[in-house]
């Protein structure tokens, strides 16, 4: 199972402190850095010293580390254009060489577009679906050859679509708890199908869906991988949790529950439950961004004992 690092930079830090999380996150072996895409802070932290942009972080990554995935959980498709989302991710996977995976959703928080002047469309879900189909279909376009797409929302016409990805194929993922639409926009679109903060049983739930809504397009389910995003909070003992619980302000037992909390063997074990319901891998939101000591006992104890 691959083990990867999730970011909520909105809660507070700013580039230097994630710059430091993701070459923590590539000397110690972990398989990939990402980060959300917020401009405002969640609950009651006050967010200091303010919001970075998810895609110009990632460029600097980009620069900075060489051998981590980079990517985001995920890209609002409130915040750019999928033509402008398609040439930026384009050039940081080249500035990357090649490293870049791109999550798009429809973008949900309300707040953060009121409080900097970003549209907030009810029919996110459809203009998700129309920036899939354009982001891919620039990517995919043969150099040399144009690209066009009329959708209801947004119109390409005669697009070179350049510039190509240093990847053959950046990944493109996917993700919901929705019934319906989320499955089948991952069975025509996605690489990977990312089920965020959900049990076991609603994820194995949402997956044999996504292997459903593959099979009606003619798509082997096992092309796409499979994967959880939940909270991590490891301990070498009760009072290290304790501690590392209370400093993201969340209780120990509450932790357990949904996310991945307690003693190095508590996590393998809950990991394990995933995968047997067939998730790959697992991002590990790490909400305290300044407990290094957390991300290389997960390395030391955690990640040793997965296949």
């Amino acid at each position: 199972m691959d083990l990867r690092i999730f970011t909520e930079p909105q809660q507070g830090a700013d580039y230097d402190t994630l710059l430091t999380v993701a070459k923590a996150t590539e000397d110690l072996g972990f398989d990939a850095f990402f980060r959300s895409d917020h401009y405002l802070r969640m609950g009651s932290v006050d967010g200091l010293p303010g919001p970075t942009d998810a895609w110009i972080t990632l460029a600097g990554l980009a620069r900075e580390t060489r051998r981590i995935r980079l990517g985001t959980l995920m890209t609002a498709g409130t915040f750019r254009l999928p033509g402008v989302l398609a040439i930026q991710v384009a050039q940081v996977d080249a500035m990357s060489g090649g490293r870049v995976e791109l999550g798009l959703g429809a973008g949900w928080f309300e707040e953060e577009h009121k409080a900097y002047g970003i549209p907030f469309p009810a029919e996110r879900m459809a203009r998700l679906e129309e920036q899939l189909a354009i982001v891919t279909g620039l990517w995919a376009t043969a150099p040399g050859a144009t690209f066009d797409y009329r959708g209801t929302y947004y119109q390409v016409e005669n697009s070179p679509a350049l510039p190509k990805p240093a990847q053959a194929k950046v990944p493109v993922l996917v993700g919901g708890h929705g019934a319906r639409r989320s499955p089948r926009l991952a069975a025509r679109y996605a690489d990977e199908f990312n089920m965020p903060f959900a049990s076991v049983e609603d994820s194995r739930r949402q997956f044999f869906r996504v292997r459903e809504a593959a099979a009606e397009t003619g798509r082997k389910a096992e092309e796409i991988v499979y994967s959880n995003a939940l909270v991590v909070c490891v301990g070498k003992d009760d009072a290290e949790v304790a501690r590392r619980a209370a400093a993201i302000g969340r209780e120990v037992d509450e932790l357990k529950a949904n996310g991945l909390a307690g003693s190095p063997a508590e996590v393998v074990e809950k990991l394990g439950t995933y995968a047997a319901i067939g998730s790959s891998r697992v991002y590990l939101q790490v909400l305290d961004l300044d407990d290094l000591d957390h991300l290389e006992l997960i390395a030391a104890q955690v990640m040793p004992q997965l296949g």
